[in-house]
């Protein structure tokens, strides 16, 4: 009878080509400067303006002028946004958000002759791709957490937003993440323990 891979041991694949390592360091900028570019115009194409936090997310949403409060249809909900001008066909922003939402944190308002949306993220650990799903995703790795403080979360959520910002860097450079290495270190004890085999050829399936 076949014994069952030993699940503490990390996945093992004949060495294969990995487009990712084979770029100089020219090409990925290349790449990396035509990956911002594209994402740039996705955003700037959006019916609305977005930025985030770990903890929420803004929405800036053009209207006609005049427009007040009474003339929108807002819509907000736990995993869904609606935002439409009465008496329209089309709504502006419609479908799934990200992820959930305090509904009862969240507000919206006429400002300065826009509709401004604050939405409270439930996970306060994670960064959001898009407002809506359907709506095209930036790369979340690029982002700068400049506007969130770590002073101001509990320990363990502190714990998971600086894993999560190390493996960002390292991912940024192309490096391993804390997850990688950990198999990256496991699999070096697997060949102290047993030196007769030849690892030469295979490398960790991530």
């Amino acid at each position: 009878m076949m014994q069952s891979p030993d699940p503490t041991v990390p996945t093992m694949q004949p060495d294969i080509d990995d487009d990712e390592d084979r770029l100089t360091p020219a090409e990925r900028d290349a790449r990396d400067r035509a990956d911002r570019a594209r994402e740039a115009a996705e955003q700037a194409a959006l019916p609305y303006q977005w930025r985030q936090t770990l903890t929420d997310v803004d929405i800036t949403v053009p209207v006609p002028k005049g427009t007040r409060g009474r003339d929108l249809a807002v819509t907000i909900a736990k995993t869904k946004l609606r935002v439409a001008l009465k008496g329209t066909a089309e709504p502006i922003m419609d479908g799934d958000l990200h992820s959930s939402i305090k509904v009862d944190d969240s507000t919206w308002l006429i400002e300065g002759g826009e509709l401004v949306i604050h939405l409270e993220k439930v996970n306060k650990a994670e960064w959001w791709k898009n407002v809506l799903t359907h709506h095209p995703p930036i790369d979340t790795t690029k982002i700068q957490p400049e506007n969130s403080r770590l002073d101001d979360l509990d320990g363990e959520t502190r714990g998971m937003v600086e894993k999560m910002m190390f493996d960002q860097r390292q991912k940024a450079m192309g490096k391993p993440t804390s997850e990688e290495q950990r198999k990256m270190d496991m699999l070096k004890k697997f060949q102290e323990q047993h030196p007769e085999l030849d690892f030469s050829k295979a490398k960790v399936n991530f």
